[in-house]
């Protein structure tokens, strides 16, 4: 049994069964995963895909037994060769984090330039993505970080630690009709709205908050960037909803906010790594950066209590 034989059955799992995407992916050939699937089948005494013809059309039940440990036993041989690194390069590597729109522009700079002073060396790969595609970074060990509010905690394969809570911010421009009452969902309705994408940055309670009062919100344009949104509300397309932390008063002084706190409820960002995954130091430094409660001491305890109820 060797690593290859198992970075094969893997591979061709994640490729949907396509022998020729998983070689292009392992830099072999389409025979060479095959032989080395039959081998390592040879070696366990079953079979782990079901075959019609030369093709693999799926897992068999042994099949699907044995692909999490084979996942396990590959994280680990990472995380062995990552706690060697760890020693022979205190201070230098890759660090790959992976962030939604608004919090890579937003909520990310400070903690960006303050890991960067302490640690020149290491190398700083910055990921964006919507909740769902940062997920899929973070299963697939494309990354070591993921922020975001929606989606982390919803995946028992990671662990997601609550970083710093936010509200919404409705935005228009100075002398809108909006500013001069109070701000309920009723007046909103009124308005073409500019706001996020369905399943970013809290989209999810703008929706649920109209419909729970009987509203139909008339959502004029939707993007994943809360700078795309603040353009077409200064170019009168519309009221904006953005994440408080989107809107700073100096850079966006052709706009207003009105906090939304009171109509949207408050959200949650969350930081989440893979469970059993190896955390070198620096990636413990960065986490405190962006999240000064989640210390290293914090981070650990998080992930063996999530150990011990695996």
């Amino acid at each position: 049994m060797n690593f290859q034989q198992l970075r094969s059955v893997r591979e061709a799992v994640r490729s949907g069964f396509n022998l020729t995407e998983a070689a292009q992916t392992l830099h072999t050939s389409q025979p060479g995963v095959s032989r080395q699937i039959r081998e390592l089948e040879d070696e366990l005494g079953i079979e782990l895909f079901v075959r019609a013809g030369k093709r693999l059309t799926g897992l068999t039940e042994p099949g699907g037994h044995v692909l999490p440990i084979i996942e396990r036993v590959l994280m680990e041989s990472t995380n062995l060769r990552h706690a060697g690194q760890e020693f022979v390069a205190q201070q230098s590597g890759v660090l790959s984090v992976a962030a939604t729109h608004s919090q890579a522009r937003y909520a990310l700079p400070v903690a960006v330039q303050e890991f960067r002073a302490h640690y020149p060396n290491v190398r700083l790969h910055l990921h964006q993505g919507s909740p769902k595609q940062i997920v899929q970074m973070l299963l697939e060990g494309e990354v070591d970080v993921g922020i975001a509010t929606e989606a982390l905690a919803d995946y028992p394969q990671l662990l997601a630690l609550p970083c710093y809570r936010w509200t919404h911010s409705v935005i228009v421009p100075p002398g809108h009709a909006l500013l001069d009452a109070p701000l309920t969902l009723e007046a909103l309705a009124q308005h073409p709205l500019i706001t996020y994408d369905t399943g970013f940055t809290g989209r999810t309670r703008i929706d649920d908050a109209f419909e729970q009062h009987g509203l139909t919100p008339n959502i004029a344009l939707a993007a994943m960037d809360a700078d795309v949104i603040k353009t077409y509300v200064g170019l009168g397309m519309g009221v904006g909803i953005v994440a408080n932390i989107a809107y700073e008063a100096e850079r966006d002084a052709q706009l207003r906010a009105i906090d939304a706190g009171h109509l949207f409820g408050i959200n949650l960002t969350k930081l989440a790594v893979r469970r059993g995954s190896y955390l070198r130091g620096y990636v413990y430094a960065f986490i405190e950066s962006f999240a000064p409660t989640l210390t290293r001491a914090v981070v650990d305890q998080a992930l063996s209590d999530e150990a011990t109820l695996a």
